[in-house]
């Protein structure tokens, strides 16, 4: 009788502890996001998040893009985050909430999705530790971000997910259901749509897919139909509905951001790059002569295709290169995962790879944490007029974004910062300008000058900050007559780290 009760105690606690073992992975899971909400409280909102924001109140009021607002991007820039300022409006909620609350979301579908369709495959769903493995993808699509989350690059990568999944199958030649390629379509088709550059990984996935399937036919797959579809309606949509980015903002952007570079070893000599060549080496060292699986190609070929986008962008900027950072670190961490379910031994020590793996995710926590630092700006504005209406003297945009935002104002001006003036200067310092070419910049600088000061007369600001620690801003007011009388009811209260701070006496 002993023997059959120690039995059944036997039973039960191997029952809990499988039912423990279940468990684990969601709680850490879910402990990752709740983790993701706490940072979202500590780390500051994302200027350019923040000015996107400003843009979608201001269409929700009836003001139109590219006429009334001034955006250097195409639509799909604005119309990603309308949702959640609309959303916010109607529940008397701040929108940077509701963004980051539907980019958690968005993050935790993306995730599943992804593993609802590589789970389809027999290898897939025998080869890797999946619950280990979620728990690195978590942290990497809601923790790694850092400042850069909610940007068009972490939505795009979101988006981008569960293509892997089905271009992963697709090269395994296993069948793909109707509701992944629908998925699929669509992510891609929204990645592209943000920036053509997204091509990049798109396509060389399905060449990928190709030769490793040995079946060509694969570039005829649905799902590229879908997201060619989505290209070509938001591409005929911009151009029906918006047609003043193609006649005014495109030859801005054309001629000003567009024509200059930063140095060659601003775009590839960072943490990117670095990371980059890590995880690489760190796959091929770990894998050593294993045929690398579907999904870790398609990984790998995708981080390859985000570098290209992000070099051939030319500016070297953190939030540029999350797709092929994120990709790269997704590609580390099932290179080991996958080794270690398959009882493979591996050529690095656990150790190794738990240090490689932690000091990797470290410095992408770091790179992606860069901000642009002007001081106790936010305490020293807060305290002159609640909720004022605030006007920035600067090119420089993290000046007054999430700033503005911050300390519950307006913003007066059409643009985000004045960026004409910052990127004619850029073009003039680093490449070759010509005479028709320079008068044309001169057109443009005067443009955005009768910009600001429409603004200014339309909406008078309580508050201005001028730049005099880039640029020369001060002198630039100080020598247009127009502006000094314009700022003549103004009074300095102070200065700091070099922006001056003007109030309104009147």
């Amino acid at each position: 009788m002993s023997s059959e009760i120690e039995a059944a105690s036997r039973h039960a606690l191997a029952q809990a502890g499988r039912e423990r073992l279940v468990w684990t992975p969601w709680f850490l899971i879910g402990a990752v996001f709740v983790l993701a909400i706490l940072m979202r409280q500590v780390v500051p909102l994302n200027t350019d998040v923040s000015w996107l924001l400003v843009v979608g109140e201001r269409m929700l009021d009836g003001q139109q893009l590219y006429r009334d607002i001034v955006e250097i991007n195409p639509p799909m820039a604005a119309f990603a985050y309308l949702p959640g300022v609309a959303l916010g409006r109607a529940l008397h909620v701040d929108p940077r909430h509701i963004i980051d609350a539907q980019l958690l979301l968005l993050a935790a579908a993306s995730l599943f999705a992804t593993s609802r369709i590589i789970l389809l495959s027999p290898l897939s769903r025998a080869q890797v530790n999946w619950a280990l493995f979620s728990i690195w993808a978590a942290a990497v699509v809601t923790i790694l971000p850092m400042h850069v989350f909610g940007q068009r690059e972490h939505i795009a990568t979101l988006t981008f997910l569960p293509a892997l999944a089905v271009y992963a199958l697709r090269s395994n030649r296993d069948p793909v259901p109707a509701w992944a390629v629908i998925i699929a379509g669509v992510g891609v088709g929204i990645t592209l749509a943000f920036k053509p550059f997204f091509t990049f990984p798109a396509v060389l996935c399905i060449l990928a897919g190709v030769i490793r399937s040995h079946d060509w036919r694969l570039v005829f797959a649905p799902e590229n139909f879908i997201a060619g579809a989505i290209v070509l309606v938001v591409s005929t949509g911009t151009y029906l509905l918006y047609p003043e980015y193609f006649t005014l903002t495109y030859p801005l952007v054309r001629d000003t951001y567009l024509s200059w570079s930063m140095s060659p070893s601003v775009i590839f000599l960072n943490t990117a790059t670095l990371l980059l060549v890590v995880a690489l080496a760190f796959v091929a060292v770990t894998m050593h002569r294993g045929r690398l699986d579907g999904l870790l190609l398609a990984a790998i070929v995708a981080s390859v295709g985000f570098a290209i986008s992000f070099y051939l962008q030319r500016r070297g900027w953190s939030y540029h290169s999350y797709p092929m950072v994120a990709l790269a670190m997704l590609a580390m961490g099932y290179a080991v995962m996958s080794k270690a379910a398959a009882g493979a031994p591996l050529r690095l020590s656990r150790p190794a790879t738990t240090i490689i793996l932690t000091a990797s995710f470290v410095l992408g926590l770091q790179w992606f944490n860069t901000q642009v630092h002007i001081g106790p700006v936010l305490e020293a504005v807060a305290r002159l007029k609640p909720h004022p209406r605030l006007l920035v003297l600067s090119g420089e945009a993290a000046i007054g974004h999430p700033l503005v935002r911050d300390i519950g104002g307006v913003w007066v001006s059409r643009q985000e910062n004045l960026w004409l003036r910052e990127f004619v200067r850029l073009t003039r310092e680093r490449t070759s300008v010509d005479a028709p070419t320079d008068a044309r910049l001169n057109e443009y600088l005067a443009l955005e000058r009768s910009w600001l000061i429409e603004d200014f007369k339309k909406l008078p600001p309580d508050l201005v900050l001028v730049d005099n620690l880039r640029d020369g801003w001060g002198d630039w007011v100080r020598a247009d007559a127009e502006l000094l009388l314009l700022l003549r009811p103004y009074r300095l209260v102070g200065s700091v780290e070099g922006i001056d701070i003007l109030e309104r006496t009147e």
